[in-house]
């Protein structure tokens, strides 16, 4: 559940030290380096990626009951029969102890034991058709992923964006998902829950941006030429300026109607977010329900001829 993509992505970024101390260990450098990283999944944004991080960490901690004993020995190890500690014993003729198995397959198990009740639990309270509780009436976002680009529609407001999702922070956004193309992953890092969108599929989303701020989102999964440049930035804003955006928002841009719909259908890459001021409120079910017929695909045949880079519609 994780690009080529240089300078250009503007994706989350790791400013990590250019040059590490000589007497820095590497423990040191990598706590230095992931000090620097900044809009990922250690820094969650809302009640789902707080819930996905703080499962990680468990994991984390609970992998280290090997990781941390292990390193400990090897270096201990290394050192007692080292050539010159004449107090080291040679036992050539050891095979067994029944107390070392014990501690050698108990500590696994325990691990073991630990991580499944960590998945299990975190696996059920984070279930993506779970509603997060709260007295405030969801947002609906319905979600087309296509080639090579993010579609939004809200199908209350009846209007949509490309490459641009703006939501009311404090309050539950809906997700319902699908693909026109390929198979995508909707990944918000720092809202948590990575979730795939298939065509001739609905899938279901909730997440929740705790404060105001931009949010950078991505496809997690690799679909051709243009997968670089598919994301989008979820901007959370306050009430009030979300209920604004929706008022500009219809003030200006194309019609998403079934021909605007096979307009955008075709392979664009790098398409700088844009919105549109009336959505046809049929058109995600016809895309999901296959009444409308899917992309293309990246991998059609002679696709690459019909791609374009445009930096708007």
């Amino acid at each position: 559940m994780v690009k080529s993509v240089a300078d250009a992505r503007a994706g989350p970024r790791c400013r990590g030290p250019q040059r590490a101390p000589g007497a820095a260990t590497i423990a040191v450098f990598a706590t230095l380096a992931l000090t620097g990283c900044s809009g990922g999944v250690l820094q969650p944004g809302g009640p789902i990626g707080a819930a996905d991080s703080k499962m990680l960490l468990d994991a984390v901690g609970i992998m280290s009951a090997i990781v941390v004993p292990t390193i400990v020995a090897a270096i201990i190890f290394a050192w007692w029969f080292r050539a010159s500690n004449a107090r080291a014993r040679y036992r050539p003729d050891f095979v067994y102890s029944g107390r070392l198995e014990i501690i050698v397959w108990s500590i696994p198990i325990l691990v073991i034991m630990f991580l499944g009740g960590v998945i299990w639990i975190g696996s059920h309270e984070l279930d993506p058709y779970t509603p997060i509780a709260s007295h405030t009436k969801p947002t609906e976002v319905q979600v087309v992923a296509l080639d090579w680009k993010w579609l939004f529609i809200y199908p209350a407001q009846r209007i949509a964006s490309v490459n641009e999702l703006v939501v009311p922070s404090g309050v539950p956004v809906h997700f319902t998902l699908t693909s026109a193309t390929v198979m995508n992953s909707f990944f918000v890092p720092q809202l948590g829950s990575m979730i795939a969108a298939m065509n001739g599929m609905v899938t279901q989303l909730y997440l929740e941006a705790d404060h105001p701020g931009d949010y950078y989102g991505e496809s997690a999964q690799y679909s051709g030429d243009g997968f670089s440049g598919m994301h989008f930035t979820l901007r959370a804003v306050s009430q009030n300026a979300f209920a604004q955006w929706i008022a500009a928002a219809k003030q200006s841009g194309p019609v998403l109607d079934r021909n605007g719909y096979f307009d955008l259908l075709r392979e664009t890459q790098n398409v700088r977010p844009f919105t549109y001021r009336s959505a046809d409120p049929t058109l995600f079910e016809a895309v999901a329900t296959r009444q409308l017929p899917p992309g293309p695909g990246p991998y059609a045949g002679n696709a690459g001829a019909n791609v374009r880079s445009i930096g708007g519609r």
